[in-house]
């Protein structure tokens, strides 16, 4: 079975299912995708401030709030720490700036977006030329355990971190990371990954759960080159599962997630697909379903977001991912 909401240090409960917003630019367009999404039964929002969406998702739960229509207590609210701030001095500055974007007191899970800090002092850089910092992961946790006290999140975590990185960090941690958010879909699955994080009790969010179908747009936008991307959208094993349980291929690649208790996090502004995204609670996925599933493993060959557009990065000392 797959549970609807996992279960957070504190008693903080995370909706299984959340709306992702990365690259959801349009101001207009994002906005009625929120309302959309809340009128169809999102609780869980993921934006981050590199996103430049945080305005957007403020205002529309504002709206939403101070209408009577939604609690604050009611949705689970993730923001993130971006990468030219991903050190001690700049932790709390940006903590603000995402609760002022976001016209919230605090948030439910701050992220540290990426584990390389960047120099901002340089202006925008290329991906090309883009530099990393001196990066001290426990100096930089200390500030986010800081945010918790502070009230200004209820918990914290990490995104795009490797086990090295994480087991550092929760060695010397006095508030122990409560989640992981990285690229995960039936195509790239990171068994060990997510066995290290469950077993340390720290929730697995898979970001680009469908594969990123809309990856090449961005990269066209921001001039780097395309990529043949994994179509699992029509992928005849998982259509063949899809077509047994009368859903689609995408419900059924979020339900294999789901059911290894693994978030998910879906980006669309469609209102059929967002309806769709979390019509997944309805289905059970057997071992005859499971296991062909789990057999379209293809490891670090179907990673879509790769960061190695970042050319200046990939020598960084805590670069995370193969080379």
């Amino acid at each position: 079975m797959a549970k609807i909401f996992l279960d957070m240090p504190g008693g903080l409960k995370m909706p299984a299912v959340g709306l992702g917003t990365w690259e959801a630019t349009d101001e207009a367009e994002l906005e009625t995708a929120l309302k959309n999404a809340l009128e169809v039964g999102y609780r869980h929002i993921d934006t981050a401030f590199a996103y430049h969406n945080e305005g957007v998702v403020g205002r529309v739960l504002n709206q939403w709030i101070s209408s009577g229509k939604l609690k604050r207590e009611d949705i689970f609210v993730t923001t993130k720490l971006p990468m030219h701030a991903v050190h001690q001095d700049k932790v709390e500055e940006f903590m603000k700036k995402s609760l002022e974007n976001l016209q919230l007191s605090y948030v439910d899970l701050y992220l540290i977006h990426f584990p390389i800090g960047i120099n901002p002092s340089e202006g925008p850089p290329s991906f090309e030329n883009l530099k990393g910092e001196d990066t001290d992961h426990l100096a930089i946790w200390k500030k986010m355990e800081e945010q918790v006290d502070a009230g200004r999140t209820k918990t914290i975590g990490l995104s795009n971190f490797n086990v090295r990185q994480i087991e550092r960090i929760s060695k010397s941690a006095r508030i122990k990371p409560a989640c992981l958010q990285v690229e995960l879909h039936v195509y790239l699955q990171q068994r060990d990954l997510v066995q290290y994080c469950q077993k340390n009790n720290i929730v697995v969010v898979a970001y680009s759960p469908l594969g990123s179908p809309g990856y090449n747009k961005f990269a066209e936008k921001v001039g780097m080159p395309t990529k043949d991307l994994p179509d699992m959208l029509h992928d005849p094993v998982i259509k063949r599962i899809a077509d047994k349980h009368k859903k689609t291929n995408a419900q059924v690649m979020l339900r294999y997630l789901l059911q290894r208790n693994i978030a998910a996090i879906p980006k669309s502004v469609t209102p059929a697909r967002l309806k769709e995204n979390i019509d997944v609670f309805d289905f059970v996925l057997d071992a005859a379903d499971m296991t062909p599933l789990d057999n379209l493993e293809a490891g670090e060959d179907a990673r879509v977001c790769d960061f190695k557009i970042m050319k200046g990065l990939i020598s960084h000392p805590e670069w995370p991912y193969p080379k």
